[in-house]
């Protein structure tokens, strides 16, 4: 995180704590968005503890889907990495990890074993009530979007998608759903939010 933003954060939270009753600061520490964290991060109590802040996994990330967290998501998750999956997703290059000087993202191989293995930001979820293919209508896009192809997602006909378990959750297909609302979402592992 930039100096800048930090103190930015800082100066907001002192203000945020005078002004506001404390019923409506007890709201602002829960976690609320839906998120993922970088690829490989550990559980959200290990990684909180682990993540210094430098911001070296987003500087790193050549999709730039890497963002850091301000106020919105608690006092604790400040300056912390996430990725919204919807917005810009995670393409697996696994950089985040090999810049990470804590081990918060441990660095993990790029190969589709290392990376099946090691990385569970998520799961991916169908509604087969958005669902196009499950509509009768011939999608595949979420499918065609996932790098981890008939390991992660298979189609059956029309296209349905078939979440597997390998799926890491890095939300490809979610951003590439054209569906409004998309019709397959990201379950964050780390259990927060349902934004």
């Amino acid at each position: 995180m930039k100096r800048r933003n930090f103190l930015k954060a800082i100066g907001a939270g002192a203000v945020a704590a005078v002004a506001a009753p404390a019923g409506a600061m007890a709201a602002r520490n829960r976690p609320s968005l839906r998120y993922i964290r970088p690829p490989g991060s550990h559980d959200e109590e290990t990684f909180l503890s682990k993540c210094i802040n430098c911001g070296q996994c987003g500087e790193v990330c050549p999709n730039r889907c890497i963002k850091f967290f301000g106020l919105q998501n608690g006092a604790s998750s400040i300056g912390t990495p996430y990725i919204k999956a919807r917005e810009k997703a995670c393409i697996l290059c696994m950089k985040c990890g090999d810049v990470c000087p804590t081990g918060a993202i441990p660095k993990i191989k790029r190969e589709a074993k290392a990376v099946i293995e090691g990385v569970k930001m998520g799961h991916a979820v169908v509604d087969r009530e958005l669902c196009l293919s499950w509509q009768g209508k011939t999608c595949g896009v979420c499918y065609r979007a996932c790098p981890l192809a008939d390991v992660a997602i298979r189609v059956g006909r029309l296209e349905q998608p078939h979440v597997l378990n390998d799926c890491v959750g890095c939300g490809l297909c979610e951003r590439t759903c054209i569906q409004m609302p998309q019709a397959i979402r990201i379950v964050p592992n780390h259990g927060t939010g349902n934004g």
